[in-house]
């Protein structure tokens, strides 16, 4: 069971840090302790979800395009993925608590300029700066929670509500976002993160503990690579229906794309110091697992924003479609809560190959039963049936790719895997902005939608019946 706490944990951020040698921790309760190191994620994770319930505002207050609302939600996650890794190395450089903060005071600056933007690209640039915050002090929090306990009970205890507390967060996101944009704006979902990270940094440095720093090599050529595969990679899918497929703009991008993407894996293959040990890929359960992460990552953010939308253009205001979101994002928390005992009980993999098969049976069952016209309590049962056993697959999804890893390649694991969730969504969210400019009518919106859905989850359980072998966690 201790090792389901601590994956858990890292589904829910990215362990890039090595834990090394530092000072005892202050005496501070471990609950203050926990919030402190909380803030960062919760703050991220509403912001995240929240501003999916504004979009419809925003579209209407700076004059945003479809094209622009997809760039809006897939700029923050663009470099957040992208910078993921690169933000563990630097804290492993210079230390968690100072990257920490640094990547709060990141995230603050960008939210202003978010509160402040004049016109959507200003807007879109803002989120990417939000983005590098996100990157900076999600790998950093875990590890400075980690070093805060040094009781070994207590720190899987702290992990496993730290992990509930961000599940709730996420949850709570749309019904905060549209009670935020409902009663003082769209603008006001991204000033509320000032006064919550200014808090942040005062008690990360009163509180945290300072950790030893070791050298390590930053690899800043594999990372400027990654960030131009992404980025090629997203103008292609969200601009190609707009620009048309052939344009020179998108087929310049695609190049692109490919040439980084092509000159990162020969990079990663010969380079001395690669992004991932190359130890990891030796058992295809690793390859397999991450794949199911892109997969089930790709499927739940596409579904949020294109039912953010469908509730939206239905005639819902903000507040409205936060609180027809809130059961909906609950049920992933339900799935992850009760996962842990499943997996206690029989290992990981039968919780993914069952998860994944009743969440590909009711993406079939809103392919051929959701319409336009369909009522809202048929919308909220399917999802709600298919978010519960989706989340009870992805503990055992983490769990797998943690048990493979071992204690020796834990953090760069856990990193992978974060960061392919995030590609995953990105990738999700700019196809379903392509759905909708190929089907201007929603009528047939959803069935491609939900076409898409459904194949993501029927290749995440090909993965796990192909790869991952029964296996039962192990103690720690």
């Amino acid at each position: 069971m201790r090792i389901y706490c601590i994956t858990q944990a890292a589904y829910h951020a990215s362990m890039n840090t090595s834990i090394s040698t530092a000072a005892p921790a202050r005496q501070v309760p471990p609950l203050l302790m926990l919030m402190t190191l909380a803030i960062g994620f919760v703050m991220a994770m509403i912001d995240v979800t929240a501003v999916n319930t504004a979009l419809s505002d925003i579209s209407v207050s700076l004059a945003v395009p479809l094209t622009g609302l997809v760039w809006v939600v897939d700029g923050y996650t663009l470099t957040f993925a992208a910078l993921l890794m690169a933000g563990g190395a630097l804290a492993d450089r210079f230390g968690p608590k100072t990257v920490y903060q640094g990547g709060l005071s990141v995230f603050i600056l960008g939210s202003v300029l978010c509160a402040v933007s004049p016109s959507g690209h200003a807007l879109i640039a803002a989120r990417l700066l939000q983005g590098v915050g996100a990157a900076l002090f999600m790998p950093s929090s875990l590890s400075l929670l980690t070093h805060a306990y040094e009781d070994q009970a207590t720190r899987a205890r702290m992990l496993g509500t730290w992990s509930a507390i961000v599940g709730c967060s996420s949850a709570a996101g749309p019904l905060v976002g549209g009670l935020l944009v409902h009663e003082f704006g769209w603008r006001s979902v991204f000033w509320v993160n000032v006064p919550i990270g200014v808090v942040g940094i005062v008690l990360t440095q009163m509180l945290a503990p300072a950790t030893a720093r070791h050298a390590r090599d930053l690899s800043m050529l594999s990372h400027v690579l990654g960030v131009v595969t992404l980025a090629a990679l997203s103008f292609v899918l969200i601009e190609g229906p707009a620009l048309g497929w052939t344009s020179s703009a998108v087929l310049m991008a695609a190049v692109v794309a490919l040439a980084a993407a092509a000159l990162l894996v020969r990079r990663e293959r010969a380079g001395a110091h690669p992004l991932l040990p190359k130890a990891l890929f030796e058992t295809p359960a690793f390859a397999a697992a991450n794949g199911v992460g892109f997969l089930i990552n790709f499927a739940v953010f596409g579904q949020l924003f294109l039912l953010s939308l469908f509730i939206q253009q239905g005639g819902a205001d903000a507040l409205q479609t936060g609180v027809k979101l809130i059961p909906m994002m609950a049920a992933f928390a339900i799935g992850n809560l009760t996962s842990g005992r499943i997996t206690a009980r029989v290992g990981t993999r039968p919780p993914m190959m069952y998860g994944l098969l009743v969440g590909l049976g009711m993406a079939l069952v809103m392919l051929f039963g959701l319409r336009p016209e369909s009522p809202y309590w048929q919308l909220v049962t399917a999802a709600v049936l298919m978010n519960v056993a989706i989340g009870i697959a992805i503990p055992g999804m983490t769990a797998t790719v943690m048990l493979v890893a071992g204690k020796l390649h834990a953090n760069s694991a856990a990193a992978a895997l974060n960061a392919n969730r995030q590609i995953g969504a990105l990738v999700g969210v700019a196809m379903m902005g392509t759905v909708m400019h190929m089907a201007p009518a929603w009528g047939m919106r959803l069935p491609l939608a939900f076409t898409l859905i459904a194949a993501a989850y029927a290749g995440a359980l090909c993965l796990v019946y192909r790869y991952v072998k029964p296996a039962r966690p192990r103690g720690v």
